[in-house]
């Protein structure tokens, strides 16, 4: 069965101070709660494991550009028209191999 994705209402400050444990017990139940004060929205109150599945997205997403940032400092001093001409000879390698059904050949 798939994972329940969580109900989020908004409440207010003064609210969710007066129905802290309720709050809490809402979360618990996997609900998320917005929290506003002045009508502008200051805090979300989810439970850990959405908190632990955005710690997760972050630490991913900060690895896949570590990749596109050790990839850049490796191209630095190319100039950009050449890597963009070596881009776009790679690519075109890559399709004809996938049209194929083999693997393409490395560019240069």
């Amino acid at each position: 069965m798939p994972a329940r994705e969580p109900m989020t209402q908004t409440m207010k400050a003064s609210e969710a101070r007066q129905q802290y444990s309720r709050l809490l017990n809402q979360v618990f139940r996997k609900e998320t709660r917005v929290v506003e004060k002045s009508g502008i929205p200051v805090a979300a109150i989810v439970a850990t494991q959405y908190l632990e599945r955005l710690d997760r997205y972050e630490r991913e997403r900060a690895a896949r550009f570590e990749v596109v940032d050790q990839m850049r400092a490796a191209f630095q001093d190319v100039p950009d028209g050449e890597l963009g001409a070596e881009i776009t000879k790679a690519v075109v390698a890559a399709r004809t191999g996938l049209r194929e059904g083999r693997a393409a050949p490395p560019a240069r």
